[in-house]
């Protein structure tokens, strides 16, 4: 099993872990395909989550508040260590645009984002 830890920027967000399923069993990640971001959002307010990939991010949806989210990434972005990503979480209805550190992230992996209550 694969994990890594990331710092947060600008301490809202937090990368928990990374893992991809099935790595202990001898399978070898696809060339192509989906991960998951598992985005549990501690806090009050709702988030857009995006995904950004160099200077262009995109939309993967909503994390209520006070609930846990599954989104997914894209394969398209999933390039399998080509290209880090970062995640982005705009709260609506309040300030602040939370960025997290990149990641890499393979195909099938896991990513869970926590988003401590402020």
């Amino acid at each position: 099993m694969r994990a890594r830890s990331l710092g947060i920027l600008p301490l809202l967000l937090l990368i928990a872990a990374c893992s991809a399923r099935g790595a202990g069993e001898g399978a070898s990640s696809p060339a192509r395909g989906n991960a998951t971001l598992e985005v549990e959002n501690q806090g009050f307010y709702d988030m857009t989550v995006y995904v950004v990939d160099g200077v262009q991010r995109q939309r993967l949806g909503i994390a209520r508040g006070n609930a846990t989210t599954r989104l997914t990434i894209p394969d398209r972005l999933v390039r399998g260590g080509a290209a880090p990503l970062r995640f982005l979480c705009d709260p609506i209805g309040g300030e602040g645009l939370p960025l997290s550190e990149e990641i890499v992230v393979q195909p099938g992996d896991e990513v869970a984002l926590v988003i401590p209550p402020s």
